[in-house]
């Protein structure tokens, strides 16, 4: 069984990683979706409000696709992490030059630590590339409209979080 390890922290999900997790699916026959705790990072959903995002919006793209996809909490090292869910590859997506740079640096310290587990970089779709968590999560603060970057329930719950339901 080849499984595949997507790591991030998803807060929020967005079109840009189902772009990716529809395209990963597509190449093993199980897609863990690493969902970072990072409290450095502030999340603005709680780690459990983020896997149950994940796994709602996986649960029809997994059933299509015969791929099962799972939501996994990490804290610790991503190459501990993919060794704990016996993960072959390391999918990473990339929208810009800049994204390149920084996942470089992260195969190599990766491949250091881990030969055995190898990564393997999606391009963003040309429409989603643009898409960033972050941005999503300001455009929404501040009233504008997300519809465009987030699937309805994502845009619904930004809306919840903001009150601007």
């Amino acid at each position: 069984m080849r499984i595949g390890l997507y790591p991030g922290t998803f807060d929020p999900i967005t079109l840009g990683h189902m772009d990716i997790i529809s395209r990963a699916a597509a190449l093993v026959d199980r897609l863990v979706i690493g969902v970072a705790i990072n409290r450095d990072k502030g999340p603005l959903f709680s780690l459990d409000e983020r896997v149950a995002m994940i796994e709602g919006e996986c649960a029809d793209l997994s059933a299509r696709t015969g791929t099962e996809i799972v939501a996994h909490p990490f804290e610790n090292l991503l190459i501990d992490c993919a060794r704990d869910v016996g993960a072959q590859i390391i999918i990473r997506g990339l929208r810009a030059v800049a994204d390149f740079e920084y996942e470089f640096q992260m195969v190599g310290m990766n491949r250091a630590l881990d030969t055995s587990i190898e990564t393997v970089f999606l391009m963003a779709e040309a429409r989603h590339q643009a898409i960033a968590s972050k941005l999503v999560k300001e455009i929404a603060r501040l009233g504008g409209d997300v519809s465009k970057f987030v699937t309805p329930t994502v845009n619904d719950a930004l809306k919840v979080r903001f009150g601007t339901a």
